[in-house]
């Protein structure tokens, strides 16, 4: 086996079946999308060279756009600062032996694999006026008549898809930082116990330190979900009501689909994979540094 896997022909053998699945699901897409973005384009008529048109008019003229970068945004801070704190404890919680320690991380990671569609029906429910479920709740609490229409109010429509996009992958975050935790030697733990280090002192000086890089892909993952997120939202709100909930890839998805703008729908889509692209390279370059100042200290 060394030496098949020695020789050249024999590595692009079997690394050419997935570069091809590669290139035609992922480059020649994107290639295409940003051509289809310079020009205007209905998907059947003639196509005009527009240049940077559909870019401009995404950030001077497009009125829904800025609200829709915002709720990206919100949703993205929610992600971080909300979601993967609660997956690491939990995943902390986990990694040291509690009872029933397999059951929970499958009940965790349960939300990850049921589909988007279910869980937005679910949440639905939830949220409804009449027979939701925290209407009822704060019916036996506090007022009894108390009804509100969370998806279908602006102020709280988005908000109320932030909460089951946030519930929905903290399962898998914290798997992710579990499997990470897990991998760590329990040499340094003994160590630091013999020292008289509390289990908090542990966390801090020792865990998180050397889940740096587990920490760095769940951001990047956390993150540019949040820039993309679709399904959830387009199934509770559909964007609504009047695009008060809109993220860029539902307005992206309306102007393709809908009003068959491809051109204009194109320049949508390839700024967010731009977009991804560029905050995945700022949190590599900031774990870096922080990795090179670590080491220099």
């Amino acid at each position: 086996m060394d030496r098949i896997l020695g020789k050249k022909r024999y590595i692009a053998v079997f690394i050419l079946p997935t570069l091809l699945i590669f290139l035609g699901f992922v480059v020649v897409p994107l290639i295409t999308t940003g051509i289809y973005s310079l020009f205007d384009y209905d998907g059947i008529g003639k196509m005009d060279f527009l240049g940077l048109g559909n870019y401009i008019k995404l950030f001077t003229e497009d009125r829904y756009f800025p609200n829709a970068l915002k709720n990206s945004f919100i949703l993205a801070g929610a992600s971080i600062f909300i979601q993967l704190p609660i997956s690491f404890v939990l995943a902390l919680i986990l990694s040291r032996g509690v009872k029933g320690e397999k059951f929970f991380r499958t009940v965790y990671f349960i939300p990850v694999v049921i589909s988007s569609m279910v869980i937005g029906q679910l949440w639905m429910r939830i949220f409804r006026s009449d027979y939701g479920l925290l209407n009822i709740i704060i019916r036996a609490l506090g007022p009894k008549d108390f009804e509100y229409s969370w998806l279908s109010e602006p102020k709280t429509a988005f908000l109320a898809t932030v909460v089951p996009a946030v519930w929905q992958y903290i399962g898998y975050h914290m798997l992710i930082f579990y499997a990470g935790i897990k991998s760590i030697s329990p040499d340094y733990y003994e160590a630091a116990q013999i020292d008289g280090a509390s289990k908090l002192m542990t966390t801090f000086k020792i865990t998180i330190p050397l889940l740096t890089p587990v920490i760095k892909t769940c951001l990047v993952f956390s993150l540019t979900g949040s820039l993309r997120s679709f399904d959830l939202i387009y199934v509770m709100t559909g964007g609504g009501p009047n695009h008060a909930s809109e993220v860029p890839a539902t307005l992206m998805y309306n102007n393709l689909f809908r009003k068959s703008l491809y051109g204009y729908g194109s320049a949508q889509a390839f700024f967010i994979v731009v977009e991804c692209l560029l905050f995945s390279l700022i949190i590599s370059k900031l774990f870096k540094r922080a990795e090179e100042n670590a080491s220099v200290v």
